[in-house]
């Protein structure tokens, strides 16, 4: 999982910091200097259908850089940190089987927390087999997946494509179930000092066990005027079709969908029902999408507290290539 290395030690770089920073300009940025592979930190963009409000990449981006961890889940389904952090170790393994160096970027703390601590070990797979297993079961729609699953992990069934995949594949090419993994697992942290960062994890295309991963950060924000580009991007995403978006989604969606409790949704749904003007939504909106980013600028004061962390301005003219260094490593940390 590591995305490039330091002599013998892997690396495990990541770009946090608060929503409309300007995280996904820069990753993006990164990614077309040194073909890198993007690997989403955000909790919203993994349902499906929520594009516009979630300021999900579009598909030219996502033609251009190869992305993971987006349009993972129908929007119904549960997803927890747990889950996705196992999800992601697997995701960085195939951005470096293509031979692509990953990069996590999101805001989402929990996540980023979950696959920088340990988490439960998955078993190692036979490549070859799993890749002809994974052809197989590619055209089968979720409902034969998730028969398999409430077969062979009945902890997991409930869970979204990829993460059925990989508790299918773990079943019949180890004999293990992902789903009794993960309760071991947690029932022994419990009782148990907190083991080093990925000691118990598998990494690398290989699947061969590495030393404990360098954790860098990369926190972007802007400072003061971060309350301005929310505002920018609020009247963006009203502009180009996001009530057209949620009234789509409202006709197909349940209401309790956890994909509804993205910031702005349920404002932007009272508004699509008449209960606010525009006005009042995208104030609404406004206020909470900025209180979002204030809970994320604390977890970024006080969370990360493994590995270095860098402080880049997204709107400083030597933003890229302070980013640039940081990638490298060359950066003087502030």
């Amino acid at each position: 999982m590591s995305a490039t290395h330091d002599g013998a030690t892997p690396v495990l770089n990541v770009i946090t910091g608060p929503t409309a920073a300007g995280k996904s300009a820069i990753a993006m940025e990164l990614a077309r200097r040194f073909n890198l592979a993007i690997v989403s930190a955000d909790s919203r963009q993994i349902y499906r259908g929520f594009d516009i409000g979630t300021a999900k990449p579009g598909v030219a981006e996502r033609a251009e850089i190869a992305h993971f961890g987006i349009d993972v889940l129908e929007p119904e389904l549960r997803y927890s940190a747990h889950a996705w952090a196992t999800d992601a170790t697997g995701w960085m393994q195939q951005a470096i089987a293509a031979r692509r160096a990953p990069v996590v970027v999101g805001g989402t703390g929990f996540y980023v927390r979950a696959l920088v601590r340990p988490l439960a070990p998955a078993p190692t797979l036979d490549e070859e087999r799993r890749v002809k297993l994974e052809r197989w079961l590619a055209p089968q729609n979720i409902s034969v997946l998730q028969r398999w699953c409430a077969t062979l992990d009945p902890a997991r069934a409930g869970l979204g494509r990829t993460q059925l995949l990989r508790a299918i594949e773990t079943a019949l090419l180890s004999g293990k179930r992902l789903g009794e993994i993960h309760a071991e697992h947690e029932a022994a942290k419990s009782n148990a000092r907190r083991p080093d960062f990925a000691h118990e994890r598998e990494v690398g295309a290989t699947g061969k066990r590495a030393d404990s991963p360098r954790v860098r950060y990369l926190v972007v924000d802007p400072g003061p005027p971060l309350a301005d580009r929310i505002h920018l991007r609020v009247h963006e995403m009203i502009e180009t079709g996001w009530t057209n978006e949620i009234e789509e989604l409202m006709q197909t969606v349940p209401e309790d969908a956890p994909a509804w409790l993205a910031s702005g949704y349920g404002v932007m749904r009272e508004y699509v029902r008449g209960q606010l003007t525009r006005a009042q939504a995208t104030e609404r909106v406004f206020i909470e999408t900025r209180q979002y980013a204030k809970r994320q600028r604390t977890w970024c004061r006080h969370q990360l507290t493994e590995g270095t962390v860098t402080r880049i301005s997204s709107i400083d003219p030597d933003a890229v290539d302070r980013a640039i260094q940081w990638l490298n490593g060359t950066e003087s940390r502030t």
